[in-house]
């Protein structure tokens, strides 16, 4: 039968929560920064996508391409914008960088929208 504490032993279990605590929270912040950086890749296809089809629209009757996706993305995604138009459909091709837990950090890896709409002639 192990040895009773007294009432003024100290209690070898103390400290344990707060180590186990301390150990765990790196692993909480690398899951957090995972998820958010998911978060981010998700809503950069998402900008490129909705950029590319308001570029091909304002290409369809006449307007800059590359202003009209300028609106929808911010700066700090380094857009790049291509327009061009064949037998009579105007295709539009927004590329952003994969940001790195911020829009402004990318690696270079470009992720891709596009878009197409029918060329509108005056009459």
């Amino acid at each position: 039968m192990p040895p009773r504490r007294g009432a003024g032993a100290p209690d070898p279990d103390r400290g344990q929560v707060a180590i186990e605590f301390v150990g765990t929270v790196p692993l909480i912040l690398l899951l957090v920064a995972a998820v958010w950086e998911c978060v981010l890749i998700g809503y950069a296809f998402s900008l490129a996508g909705n950029a590319a089809d308001e570029a091909a629209r304002a290409a369809a009757v006449g307007r800059s391409c590359e202003e009209a996706a300028g609106r929808h993305v911010g700066s700090a995604w380094n857009m790049t914008v291509t327009c061009s138009e064949t037998g009579g459909i105007v295709t539009a091709r927004v590329s952003l960088n994969l940001p790195i837990l911020h829009p402004g950090l990318g690696i270079g890896v470009p992720i891709e929208g596009e878009a197409g709409s029918p060329k509108e002639e005056e009459d």
